[in-house]
């Protein structure tokens, strides 16, 4: 309370004690009907009205904060210099720099003094310890009366945002799969996308295939002419959607929850890699859709800015689950990431299965989580990706689990 008061009120706690002492003497005298002692009352009262009016003066102090960049990566620091010119000498003044507890201890810069005409320059250090969206300031002077019974502060710079993007590893995602390939194992709900990335096979060159994908090397093994072509697995789709669970309730406690930072980052790292490979990719929370049809490694920013000011939220995910299923694209590859599979979204699940969707589920493993949901997503044969905190993505995502389909309904 004491501090709270010198914020907002701008009296020091050895001010707030002159002032109790004050209004307890003012009490003291008229209940003992001694005029020293009210005298005495109003004699702290007015020591403390002067100290008011010594301390507020006219500062004449500008600052300026050096520009630095708006989007910084997990982790990565950057200098920022505070430059201060006053248009009158300046004494004992403290110049403070609040920052987000995301980006370290405020920044307080002790003046003793400075004449007019001149300038000093601070240099600090930022370091984004925690992705999310921060203020850098605002940057202020705080000084006191003679008497240090008042504090003022006046602003000098506004504070300034400053995004921090979530952290990405290398991952693999088969988007490309020969069970979706021409019947009878292609769902009839699902359209190709003819151009795959997993490489299958060679086979002999016909008239008609591009002359680049002639493998050379091989037909320099062969002594009559002989051209082999590279062929790709068939691809299903161009189309990606990430669904971040965003549900509180099942992510572990804490801020920042360990299992919500983690599935932000594998949300980071397949949108990147998705991105860079050419996909469209879409990016929805719980409660609504975050990122729409984003195409190109240019891309990567606006999903990113999205990652960053992502938050948990009281919604399930059989919300997103069930804008999926009335979504009139059936020809997307999906992705789930959530810490918890309840019942009835691995029934909502399982029905876009059987529709023909592509689906792979990440499920983020901790302490306490739910061997149930395991034993869900064992069940409905899609490719489970079991992921824990401080594992390698890479590594991870390269062992998929995959799963037997079995007959019956999600227990």
């Amino acid at each position: 309370m004491i501090r709270e008061i010198e914020r907002r009120a701008g009296v020091t706690p050895v001010g707030q004690a002159v002032l109790v002492l004050a209004l307890f003497a003012q009490v003291l005298g008229r209940v003992l009907r001694s005029e020293a002692v009210v005298l005495l009352a109003f004699g702290a009262l007015g020591f403390f009205a002067v100290a008011w009016s010594l301390g507020r003066r006219r500062l004449g102090l500008s600052a300026e904060r050096s520009s630095f960049p708006t989007r910084l990566r997990e982790g990565q620091a950057v200098d920022v210099e505070v430059t201060l010119s006053p248009a009158k000498r300046v004494t004992t003044i403290v110049v403070e720099e609040r920052l987000a507890p995301a980006l370290g201890r405020a920044v307080r810069i002790p003046v003793a003094s400075l004449g007019a005409g001149e300038s000093a320059t601070h240099r600090y250090r930022l370091r984004a310890g925690r992705r999310g969206v921060h203020d850098v300031g605002p940057l202020s002077a705080e000084w006191s009366d003679p008497f240090g019974l008042t504090r003022h502060r006046v602003q000098l710079a506004p504070a300034a945002p400053l995004i921090v993007h979530p952290s990405t590893e290398p991952v693999t995602d088969r988007v490309s799969s020969r069970e979706w390939e021409d019947p009878p194992l292609r769902p009839p709900v699902s359209k190709p996308w003819p151009t795959g990335f997993e490489f299958y096979g060679m086979r002999d060159y016909v008239s008609g295939d591009d002359p680049r994908r002639i493998v050379w090397r091989a037909a320099a093994r062969h002594e009559e002419p002989k051209y082999l072509v590279r062929e790709a697995e068939q691809g299903i789709t161009d189309r990606i959607n990430l669904f971040l669970d965003t549900d509180r309730e099942w992510h572990s406690p804490g801020q920042p929850s360990e299992t919500f930072e983690l599935a932000v980052k594998v949300a980071a790292s397949l949108g990147m890699k998705h991105l860079n490979d050419g996909f469209s990719v879409s990016l929805d929370a719980n409660g609504r859709r975050l990122a729409a049809s984003l195409r190109g490694r240019n891309s990567g920013i606006p999903l990113l800015d999205a990652l960053a000011a992502v938050s948990t939220e009281k919604a399930p995910l059989r919300d997103a689950l069930s804008r999926l299923m009335h979504s009139p694209q059936g020809n997307a590859h999906n992705v789930v990431i959530t810490p918890h599979l309840d019942r009835e979204t691995a029934t909502r699940l399982r029905l876009l299965l059987e529709r023909g969707r592509s689906l792979l589920l990440v499920m983020v493993l901790w302490e306490s989580s739910d061997f149930a949901s395991l034993h869900r997503a064992g069940s409905l044969g899609c490719n489970v990706v079991e992921l824990a905190a401080g594992a390698p993505l890479e590594r991870v995502f390269q062992r998929v689990v995959r799963a037997v389909r079995t007959v019956g309904t999600p227990q």
